[in-house]
């Protein structure tokens, strides 16, 4: 599984709601796509291992 998956569906749901400076949850958003980018290889290690825990197990077979 990759960091970039995560990163791409979450700048998805971002793009889905109106750029709105007020509303927490565009906030709580932009600014976890924000970071997670900035922070890709510990996100990467953080996915590598909820990999080995079988986190994605139930995606991956679908």
């Amino acid at each position: 599984m990759k960091a970039e998956t995560f990163l791409a569906e979450l700048n998805t749901i971002r793009k889905d709601l109106d750029e709105d400076k007020s509303d927490i949850e565009w906030l709580t958003l932009h600014h976890a796509f924000c970071f997670i980018s900035y922070k890709m290889g510990e996100f990467q290690q953080y996915i590598d291992d909820q990999e080995k825990r079988g986190a994605f197990d139930e995606f991956q077979d679908s």
